[in-house]
């Protein structure tokens, strides 16, 4: 299931290799409501990993941008103890802002066993394979 999300851009920090197969990179999100007349201001922390990690590079802080991603979560188990993680795994950032400059379209890629021909087939991130394990 895929979720989208818009706010300020508040943080971009640089990539992490992880493991000699996994890397990331966190952005943060600064998303304002008015409810009843009070505004109410979060922070949504937000990963980019693999080959999406560069998606973030066209922006700055300060942009306003429209997320698309997915909720991703895991059991932990250790001496005992279970901890749950949730990850917000973006997958597409676009600039929210009318009349903004748009950056350059994404990597094409090519068709996967899908039938679809076209040369700039961007798979969606359920049909992309970029688990560490």
């Amino acid at each position: 299931m895929s979720f989208e999300l818009t706010g300020k851009l508040v943080a971009i920090n640089e990539t992490q290799q992880v493991s000699d197969r996994f890397k990331k990179r966190e952005f943060v999100l600064e998303i304002s409501e008015e409810i009843n007349g009070n505004v109410y201001t979060n922070y949504a922390k937000m990963q980019l990993v693999q080959n999406k990690c560069e998606i973030i590079d066209n922006y700055h802080i300060g942009d306003t941008v429209k997320v698309s991603f997915n909720i991703k979560g895991n059991k932990w188990e250790r001496d005992g103890n279970v901890n749950y993680i949730t990850n917000l795994d973006a997958w597409r950032v676009e600039n929210a802002q009318p009349g903004a400059h748009t950056p350059p379209a994404p990597q094409s890629y090519p068709a996967q066993n899908t039938g679809n021909t076209n040369v700039n087939y961007n798979p969606s991130p359920e049909n992309v394979d970029d688990l560490p394990f």
